[in-house]
């Protein structure tokens, strides 16, 4: 099981970090994807993590300014968010994909666990 947490509002320029915290799964020889909804909106990938940290990917509409890393003493995922910007806003996801094969992946149909989701609210 995984849960997302952390969001709520933000003015833009601002920073959130996003925990997600995973329970009854093996968690540490897991990837871990970051995925966004936005209103009205399809879901999206932010940022995608292997199991042991080592690599990274992300959406190009938030490098350089989001950052993806775990804990997996903690079985945690987080992503901090600076510099957020209205157009941020969104549900945002954490979820684990159908086997290593996808590690990494960028494909919402490629994961398989997903969180529930949490509020980011930025504000102009």
């Amino acid at each position: 099981q995984l849960q997302a947490s952390g969001g709520g509002l933000v003015q833009a320029g601002g920073s959130l970090r996003l925990p997600c915290a995973a329970s009854g799964l093996a968690f540490s020889i897991l990837s871990v994807g970051w995925f966004r909804q936005a209103p009205g909106k399809e879901r999206e990938f932010v940022a995608a993590i292997n199991r042991s940290g080592s690599s990274t990917n992300y959406a190009d509409s938030v490098k350089g300014r989001f950052t993806i890393s775990r804990d997996n003493a903690k079985n945690t995922v987080y992503v901090q968010m600076s510099s957020l910007i209205p157009e941020d806003t969104a549900v945002y996801y954490c979820a684990t994909p159908k086997s290593s094969f996808y590690s990494g992946s960028t494909k919402e149909n490629d994961y398989k666990y997903w969180g529930q989701g949490t509020l980011v609210t930025v504000s102009s």
